[in-house]
């Protein structure tokens, strides 16, 4: 089971990438797929920015109804408590919101399917994968 990362869905809306549109479409037609209530709110973020006649709106919204966008939890939030205290005993400072999404995943026992690998490096128990071809 796959938890799919806010820029990995971006990357699909672009509709550039074929190879992770198939990859994306078979894992929510098999019902592997999910995205982080949290992913859910950056996506409304950005499209709240969106002109109000960008052609993106519908395909944004259609996307939004079949993925399923799983809860936060407190174990969510007990990952994300140990991930932070980690990185910042060890002199990572990252972003909260990609600690939240990877706490999210370790939490929901995911795999996060992310082009910005990077950003979730050295993170104990998070299993990643990036499934987008384009740079």
């Amino acid at each position: 089971m796959y938890l799919l990362d806010t820029n990995t869905v971006s990357y699909f809306l672009k509709g550039r990438d074929m190879d992770l549109h198939q990859r994306m479409a078979l894992a929510l037609r098999n019902g592997q797929a999910a995205i982080s209530v949290l992913s859910y709110a950056e996506i409304r973020y950005g499209q709240a920015l969106m002109a109000g006649d960008d052609k993106r709106h519908p395909r944004i919204n259609l996307l939004l109804k079949q993925v399923p966008a799983l809860p936060w939890t407190v174990a969510a939030a007990e990952q994300f408590g140990l991930i932070k205290a980690r990185n910042r005993q060890q002199g990572r400072l990252r972003d909260d919101m990609d600690t939240l999404i990877a706490a999210h995943a370790i939490a929901e026992n995911l795999t996060l399917v992310t082009h910005n690998t990077r950003h979730f490096e050295n993170t104990p128990g998070l299993r990643l994968e990036d499934w987008v071809s384009t740079p």
